[in-house]
């Protein structure tokens, strides 16, 4: 009886180790790879209502946002991107402050060079206009400079918003909502049009002889700048180029005269 009981156990004890015969389900896991499809978000600008400034409406689709200054044959011109896709509507409206303000200063140079070097003026200033700024005298050079500083100051209260240093990230270099760029309300001729298409054209034409004034100042100034002679003279002298004649004949032993 115990050995068959000792049998038993053995056999048991053999069938625990021995491989069975029942197939085993085996289970991988495996990636199925899926097309990747690129969602493209349009990023299109918020548009915030902005009421009408002389028939300006800020249009965030156009170029410049809809401001007058385009025209034929260059349309919109914006070499360097200032006025790209992106820029916000404050930083389009300080550019052309910018570019108005400083289109007015060069038709004023324009003339003033031109002028300034026919005329000597009540305090005899002679020579080229590069060099002239020196001979004023003291008394109306800060004359001068002070009508400048609060001709800035004025235009500053009327266009641009009051900085609060607390909050100087939302308040420094931001221009009014209602004001219109370069409009500070100077009209004593009363050339402004009500009609917003006239004002746009008007606005062109400013535009653009501010453009051509501040590229004719830069010229001018440069020209002055290498030869030393008024703009009169300098004609006077090509012509005589041109014309055959030694412009330095009368020099005698000056190489400026």
């Amino acid at each position: 009886m115990m050995k068959l009981t000792l049998l038993s156990a053995t056999l048991a004890t053999a069938t625990a180790f021995a491989p069975s015969s029942t197939s085993s389900a085996k289970f991988s896991l495996q990636s199925t790879e899926e097309p990747i499809t690129e969602v493209e978000v349009d990023t299109e600008p918020v548009v915030v209502p902005v009421p009408a400034i002389n028939g300006w409406t800020p249009d965030p689709y156009a170029p410049c946002y809809g401001l007058p200054g385009a025209l034929a044959p260059t349309g919109f011109f914006d070499p360097l991107g200032f006025a790209q896709k992106g820029i916000s509507l404050n930083d389009i409206k300080r550019n052309r402050e910018s570019e108005v303000m400083h289109g007015r200063v060069a038709m004023l140079a324009s003339v003033g060079y031109l002028a300034g070097e026919a005329i000597s003026g009540p305090f005899n200033i002679v020579g080229p206009a590069n060099d002239q700024l020196q001979q004023v005298p003291a008394p109306a050079f800060a004359f001068l400079t002070l009508m400048i500083g609060a001709a800035e100051i004025k235009r500053a209260q009327i266009g641009w918003i009051e900085p609060d240093f607390s909050n100087w990230n939302k308040t420094l270099w931001q221009l009014r909502e209602n004001y219109y760029p370069g409009d500070v309300g100077f009209d004593p001729l009363g050339l402004k049009p009500t009609d917003p298409k006239a004002f746009a054209n008007m606005q062109t034409r400013e535009l653009q002889n501010g453009r051509l004034a501040m590229l004719g100042v830069a010229g001018m100034c440069s020209q002055e700048l290498v030869n030393h002679r008024t703009i009169f003279e300098t004609i006077d002298f090509y012509q005589k180029v041109y014309s055959g004649v030694d412009p330095y004949s009368l020099c005698g032993d000056s190489v400026i005269c």
